[in-house]
């Protein structure tokens, strides 16, 4: 098993190209003897939305959580920004706090209250700053999960299925609001989901994890608008469900 000392630890932003947030290079991670991670290598560059399906247990979260630094044994190369932030499908607030005060968590007092009321505004929160997370509906405890990673400016943005829990109708709301956050702010984004639906709506590229190995990336390019109707939407979804090895019908 590869274990921490074998992990270069380096997570400084990376300077070898201006534009380039993430790069892997052989990343590997075991469980109980079984490789999950079998030398992935990945870029994703500035302002660039990935997206990574994978059937359950492929390893999609493994890889998300080593970029977030939650998972020290981790083998090989991997060099990620060290302003990142994490939404995951369970909104984490903390119920003893109200919404503002589990936005600015863990930031520099000066100006905290006045960042975070503006990262409320963008996603629509204004009139919740003091409302108790208990309070919120799926979809406005995952805005308020959204403001507090973005209110941080992260250069990498990581999602692990944040909207795999809510309502058809909310979740496409989301993808509007994402789509729009991550056009003003520009980070990397790297989605982990299991929807390919939602992998094409949002993406600039997406990637598919099978045996541990990222297939070949496919690029994204549909007009404006990303209607299911459009035929190379449908062909794009048919490629992804037979590298998944889900036959449609």
């Amino acid at each position: 098993m590869t274990t921490a000392s074998d992990t270069d630890k380096d997570t400084a932003a990376h300077t070898a190209t201006a534009e380039l947030a993430v790069s892997a290079r052989k990343v590997t991670r075991t469980f109980a003897g079984r490789e999950v991670l079998s030398g992935i290598d990945l870029d994703i560059f500035r302002g660039e939305f990935v997206a990574l399906l994978g059937r359950s247990g492929s390893g999609k979260s493994t890889l998300l959580r080593a970029m977030a630094g939650l998972d020290p044994e981790t083998g090989g190369r991997l060099l990620v920004p060290r302003r990142r932030a994490v939404v995951f499908q369970d909104h984490r607030l903390q119920p003893w706090k109200r919404v503002l005060e589990n936005v600015i968590l863990g930031l520099p007092r000066q100006g905290a209250r006045d960042r975070g009321r503006a990262a409320l505004a963008e996603v629509g929160l204004t009139d919740h700053e003091r409302a108790w997370p208990g309070t919120l509906s799926g979809g406005e405890a995952q805005r308020a999960a959204l403001a507090r990673a973005l209110v941080r400016e992260p250069e990498l943005l990581l999602l692990d299925e944040p909207f795999g829990a809510l309502d058809a109708l909310t979740r496409l709301r989301m993808h509007a609001l994402l789509r729009e956050l991550c056009a003003v702010h520009r980070p990397a984004v790297l989605l982990v989901t299991h929807d390919v639906d939602e992998a094409i709506l949002l993406a600039d590229r997406v990637l598919v994890l099978t045996d541990g190995r990222i297939g070949p990336p496919r690029t994204v390019d549909l007009p404006e608008g990303r209607r299911r109707t459009d035929p190379d939407f449908a062909r794009l979804r048919g490629d992804l469900l037979a590298e998944l090895g889900v036959a449609e019908g």
